[in-house]
């Protein structure tokens, strides 16, 4: 039992190395929050072990449940879990510096000049793609660990088809996808005891 709570505590991290951590992973991301989550999930998960997996999922929940962008929102969860409010703090201008700089330098003062040129259009129709791919990416990722029943490969293919068929608000599946884990965990308890 030690052992277990020994290793769910976080590594003792420094603040600098937050910050650089998600200023790189704000810097080389194209595409938004949902782009960034497999960068972010190949440096606090794989190379950093600074989170598992399955926590790394949960954070994820908890960003898309809150207000804001899912990156910035699992930047700071992930930051405060390894030095709390500071932590947080840092891994968040780590991720909002490289953007914002773009943009108070690139785009104010050169998107007048550059706006019909050819090339950056077709730098950027090429990108498109590329963050299709990435959030695909993060998809089967986090899908492989997700779906370890036929309950959860279902409860999502329902969700999906209502997402898309129904045309629901993202609010109103999230609450639907809640409550049947609700549902599903009593069931799967209930069969335990």
């Amino acid at each position: 039992m030690e052992q277990e709570l020994q290793a769910a505590e976080p590594k003792a991290v420094s603040l600098l190395t937050i910050f650089l951590v998600f200023l790189k992973v704000g810097a080389f991301t194209f595409g938004g929050g949902y782009a960034m989550l497999p960068i972010i999930q190949r440096e606090v998960v794989d190379r950093r072990e600074w989170v598992d997996e399955n926590l790394f999922i949960d954070i994820i929940v908890l960003a898309q449940s809150l207000p804001g962008a899912i990156a910035l929102n699992s930047a700071i969860q992930i930051g405060m879990r390894l030095r709390g409010i500071l932590g947080g703090l840092l891994a968040a201008l780590g991720i909002i510096v490289p953007s914002v700089a773009v943009i108070l330098t690139l785009v104010a003062f050169f998107l007048p000049v550059l706006q019909d040129n050819v090339y950056l259009k077709a730098i950027f129709y090429g990108l498109r793609p590329a963050v299709v791919a990435l959030i695909a990416a993060a998809v089967v990722g986090l899908g492989r660990n997700i779906f370890d029943n036929w309950i959860s490969f279902s409860l999502a293919a329902a969700l999906l088809a209502a997402a898309l068929l129904l045309k629901l608000h993202p609010i109103i599946i999230l609450l639907a996808g809640g409550l049947a884990g609700l549902l599903f965990s009593r069931e799967k308890r209930g069969s335990v005891d």
